[in-house]
């Protein structure tokens, strides 16, 4: 393992450049897997399976730019250094709902600084990360440097807590919700281990009087409906200014029903596989309950699809308030709520009650009010007037309860070195 770490940074870049390579030439039938494991639509899994590789070329490109420093000493006979060298074993744990991306993601950034790694994939997709240990090997990866430990549902804990406790392990980088996450941070604290969270969101989508409504309804279908609302930076409550709000909610009802088709995943026409398990299916329900109970409108969809147990219909909802269940966790399905606000500083403070912050959206065309609206969202994340905006070079991490850390970008190699100052004396 430690090989690998001392290899020069131009052979780390060739190789995870081949890998990322192998991937493209492969996108077809990695995607394949992904919807046969998860159930997204293939033309989504070919979209995470392009995403997933473009981190390897981005991280073999950044490999070779882990620059140190010379510092100027306060003694004449010294001279200051500064390193950065790999952290050692990481582990990485990731989800279901980018089986793909979310492994390369830190994979390509570990592998980069010269970290050797040990991957926990979810125990619903286990097939991507073997899938890409194949091609790490193909692409002259060197065994035991990227390492996948598949594990069943009755196993995970276990397999989390020794990856978390082991004394050779110097790294963990966990993808999932916010309770799991601090249950292995808890575990870290043992051995002061390095962390990096990218946990839960509750992401809000506030639509501003001064916003184009149709481009809004666009984002809004977009950020709200991708892998069937099973992502960590989906809206998860829309907040709509009274002046366009009726508009906004018939335009939104609209385009669901007419852009989204409910289905196989790998029948082209479908926008929207099932949700990955029963149980997801029952939290959609619960809070779909839980709203019309407080006085909430399905405007449309609310119910399981006809198609089998764990499809379920895109839902909008209005007449929501902040009271309610779906406005106050989670919900990883295909529903959205609208809330209806009057002023700026209300739906401000709305958006900023939650206690994890990952992801914000806002459609606005007032440049004074980007402005204070973008630095006063407690995320990580902003879009304005954009429902999608992951991409590699971009530091994908959030604020508060939502974790640790940045992933891609320039900074995502950071969270796998270590700083050492080096003082040379006697000169």
């Amino acid at each position: 393992g430690a090989a690998w770490g001392r290899l020069p940074a131009k052979e780390r870049s060739a190789r995870l450049r081949r890998w990322y390579e192998l991937m493209m030439e492969n996108k077809e039938e990695l995607a394949r897997i992904i919807t046969a494991e998860n159930g997204k639509p293939l033309k989504e899994a070919q979209g995470e399976i392009v995403y997933s590789a473009s981190f390897l070329e981005w991280f073999a490109e950044e490999a070779r730019r882990i620059y140190g420093d010379v510092i100027p000493a306060s003694a004449k006979d010294r001279r200051v250094l500064v390193l950065k060298q790999p952290v050692g074993v990481a582990a990485i744990i990731t989800p279901w709902n980018f089986p793909s991306a979310m492994i390369t993601r830190k994979v390509g950034a570990a592998l980069a600084a010269g970290c050797t790694v040990v991957v926990k994939p979810a125990e619903d997709t286990p097939l991507s990360a073997l899938a890409l240990g194949e091609l790490a090997n193909q692409a002259g990866i060197p065994a035991g440097v990227y390492n996948v430990v598949p594990c069943s549902r009755q196993q995970t804990a276990a397999v989390g807590e020794v990856l978390c406790t082991d004394p050779l392990v110097s790294k963990i980088s966990f993808t999932g919700s916010t309770a799991t996450g601090k249950i292995l941070l808890k575990h870290a604290a043992g051995t002061v281990k390095r962390v990096s969270m990218e946990l839960g969101g509750h992401a809000p989508f506030i639509v501003f009087d001064s916003a184009n409504v149709d481009r809004a309804v666009a984002g809004a279908l977009a950020s709200k409906y991708r892998n069937s609302g099973q992502t960590c930076v989906c809206t998860n409550r829309f907040l709509v200014q009274k002046g366009i709000h009726d508009e906004f909610v018939e335009k939104f009802a609209k385009a669901i029903e007419k852009e989204l088709h409910v289905g196989n995943g790998f029948d082209a026409k479908t926008t929207q596989g099932p949700l990955i398990n029963e149980k997801a299916v029952e939290k959609v329900e619960k809070h779909i309950k839980d709203a019309v109970s407080q006085g909430a409108s399905i405007v449309t969809g609310g119910k399981r699809h006809s198609l089998g147990k764990n499809f379920f219909e895109p839902t909008l909802l209005s007449n929501v308030t902040t009271k309610m269940l779906c406005t106050q966790e989670e919900t990883f399905g295909p529903l959205a709520p609208v809330i209806k606000f009057e002023t700026e500083a209300e739906a401000v403070a709305i958006a900023n009650a939650a206690n994890v912050g990952l992801a914000g959206y806002f459609y606005s065309q007032d440049p004074a009010q980007i402005w204070r609206v973008a630095e006063q969202m407690e995320v990580g994340m902003v879009g304005v007037n954009e429902g999608i905006i992951s991409s590699v070079e971009c530091p994908f991490g959030g604020v508060k309860e939502s974790g640790l850390g940045r992933e891609g970008s320039k900074y995502g190699i950071d969270e796998y070195l270590e700083i050492k100052y080096v003082c040379l004396g006697g000169l």
